[in-house]
């Protein structure tokens, strides 16, 4: 990310861009190279850092692209000044990635837009406001393999992430976007009354957020098992089958632990 972007860039990583590396990675037969070197975030302990390579590039190109669209939403939603700073860092490497992936970037923005749209007129389905972040990861982790089949099944791993991604954010967030007044799609659908507080109705929908947040991670294990994966595969089953079943489970248990101590 340094190379595209500069040092401040790599402030941007995300956990699931990391993810996409990994993955992809998993599906080479190569070993992976690389040697202890000194980390800008952890100067005084060597860390064991891969040389760059296809799924590391590809990565990295994603997570460039997709953070500046997230900081230019951060801008154009909440005029959060995190938004312009980080753009202005972004851009140079944001210019060489949508160059590099012009389609990609190009369907990329358009699944935004139908979000943007979804949530400007308070759409009151998380399935449908959830559909555009889902089919934009989907385009991600599907392009990562130009064989179709693969592609398919990478692509389902995407889609269903970015599901999870979207709807767990959606839960965690219910009362910071309460308090600003922000749109949250669980907030619409299951009509949120100001009387019954925050926590109770946490609390009332959660198990309706469970069963779809479990089904997207079932998918998702579904098609991770069809995959061939020939190393890494220790940590990706970690993450797949506990991480982020975990995750989960303590978004979900964070509203209750809330309301017991409110009773």
């Amino acid at each position: 990310m340094a190379k595209k972007a500069g040092h401040r860039g790599r402030f941007v990583l995300t956990y699931d861009c990391a993810f996409l590396a990994l993955l992809m990675d998993s599906l080479e037969d190569g070993p992976v190279s690389g040697k202890q070197r000194r980390c800008l975030f952890h100067p005084l302990k060597k860390r064991y850092i891969v040389d760059s390579n296809s799924a590391v590039e590809y990565a990295s190109d994603i997570n460039i692209l997709l953070s500046y669209y997230n900081l230019k939403d951060k801008w154009q939603d909440e005029r959060n000044l995190l938004g312009p700073a980080g753009m202005a860092v972004l851009k140079k490497g944001y210019g060489k990635v949508k160059k590099k992936y012009p389609e990609l970037a190009a369907e990329i923005e358009r699944e935004l837009s139908r979000l943007h749209e979804l949530e400007r007129r308070k759409c009151d389905s998380i399935d449908e406001a959830s559909e555009p972040f889902a089919r934009m990861m989907q385009t991600v982790f599907q392009q990562a393999r130009a064989s179709e089949r693969i592609g398919k099944v990478l692509g389902w791993i995407g889609y269903n992430l970015g599901k999870w991604i979207y709807i767990l954010d959606a839960y965690d967030d219910i009362e910071d976007n309460i308090k600003n007044g922000s749109y949250n799609p669980l907030v619409v659908q299951y009509r949120y009354e100001s009387s019954e507080g925050v926590n109770s109705f946490r609390e009332r929908i959660k198990e309706k957020a469970e069963f779809i947040l479990i089904y997207s991670l079932s998918e998702l294990e579904k098609a991770f098992s069809l995959l061939d994966i020939r190393k890494n595969k220790s940590i990706l089953d970690n993450i797949i089958y506990r991480g982020l079943l975990v995750r989960t489970r303590n978004v979900l248990q964070m509203g209750a632990d809330c309301h017991e101590k409110s009773v």
